[in-house]
């Protein structure tokens, strides 16, 4: 199993990119705005239950691509690493979009906690990027992969209900600023590309 060490610079990495928000982020921050922190609480857990689906599906698929050849993990990994370059490049080179709010209609508590865990278990996004994230901290002399890549989900998943859960609960103070601005959205946009190729970098300079 993975040392204390790497669970260590997996668990700032993954810091550095919960912090700055992302489309799940900005659906609990609207849904914390327009229906309380209650609301926004709920969807967090719809949201890392869908998580908890993309984790384990990664887990296994990673698993069996290493069963099949080491070469073609080490393939993945720097194919990953790739991802995430093409990832911050994206977020650097987006417009800021116009002044336009986010408007959802009220749900009920179980309503939001599904729509939540549908937003995320159904977004092919969030399945690639576990796929490229997690192993990169993975190493096959540590033991076998799968449970290695579940740690590192579970790890990513209480972090980010963490993360996500304190922007829940400052939302109804902050996020009615963020969504109105397309200033505030473009800074968003910047930081998140220069986590993402930050990111990419430090994990290049740590497989040499």
């Amino acid at each position: 199993m993975p040392d204390i060490s790497t669970l260590a610079l997996f668990s700032v990495a993954t810091l550095g990119l919960l912090i700055v928000p992302g489309p799940a982020v900005l659906y609990i921050v609207t849904r914390s705005v327009s229906q309380g922190r209650t609301a926004g609480l709920i969807s967090v857990l719809g949201v890392h239950l869908g998580s908890v689906v993309h984790v384990a599906a990664a887990a296994l698929g990673i698993s069996a691509l290493l069963a099949a050849s080491a070469t073609a993990f080490t393939v993945v990994k720097y194919v990953g690493v790739a991802y995430l370059v093409w990832l911050g490049v994206r977020k650097l080179m987006r417009r800021a979009e116009g002044e336009k709010a986010i408007e959802l209609k009220v749900q009920s508590r179980q309503r939001l906690f599904w729509e939540g865990f549908v937003v995320n278990v159904l977004n092919p996004k969030t399945a690639i990027f576990f796929l490229a994230f997690l192993p990169q901290f993975a190493r096959p002399e540590a033991g076998p992969i799968g449970p290695q890549i579940l740690l590192f989900g579970l790890l990513w998943i209480v972090l980010g209900m963490a993360s996500d859960g304190t922007y829940a609960m400052l939302a109804s103070a902050l996020a009615d600023r963020v969504q109105r601005s397309a200033r505030a959205r473009r800074r968003l946009d910047v930081g998140s590309g220069l986590v993402y190729l930050g990111l990419a970098a430090w994990l290049t300079t740590e497989k040499a």
